[in-house]
């Protein structure tokens, strides 16, 4: 992670981890810009576990808006499979409210063999941005992503035509 924030020269990142999950913020990221949201990877509601919910999206969204977009924003989880992705696609819908929501699930997936966005987030996410219906549609149009222990770091476009860095990803980094 830390190596991919600073390939990357990202200074603001989200984090969603379990609530006492252990992590270390690489010294880049400026500690005022690092959002964390105690989530569990979890569609449903499970005893113990702590579900995404509107509180949690909503301070997403209200971050991915405050974003200085001149340098990456760094989204991860523990895996880089599930509620990542979900994240990093509510936060540019957030950004770029104009963009169509199939044409961005399509570039996610293009980043990702392995990305199943968690539908939990999905569904909150396409609720407060208002997107009626379209995003979920989208992502389950996607499908499941291929099978995987973990998955990779990687880099998309927040909206068509944004260009991508030309670094490379680091391998093994989520």
């Amino acid at each position: 992670m830390a190596q991919a924030a600073v390939i990357h020269k990202a200074r603001e990142m989200v984090s969603l981890l379990a609530e006492h999950q252990d992590f270390h913020r690489p010294g880049v990221i400026d500690p005022g810009r690092h959002l964390k949201l105690g989530v569990n990877d979890i569609s449903e509601l499970r005893e113990g576990l702590t579900a995404p919910d509107e509180a949690h999206v909503d301070r997403l969204i209200r971050f991915a808006r405050s974003w200085d977009r001149r340098a990456p924003l760094l989204v991860h989880c523990w895996l880089g499979i599930s509620r990542s992705p979900a994240a990093a696609a509510i936060a540019a819908l957030a950004v770029e409210p104009d963009q169509d929501e199939m044409a961005l699930a399509e570039r996610l997936r293009l980043a990702s063999p392995f990305i199943s966005p968690n539908r939990r987030l999905v569904e909150i996410g396409d609720a407060l941005l208002g997107r009626d219906g379209r995003f979920i549609r989208a992502i389950h149009a996607i499908g499941r992503g291929a099978d995987a222990f973990e998955g990779d770091c990687f880099a998309f476009a927040i909206k068509p035509g944004d260009e991508l860095p030309v670094r490379p990803l680091p391998a093994g980094t989520d």
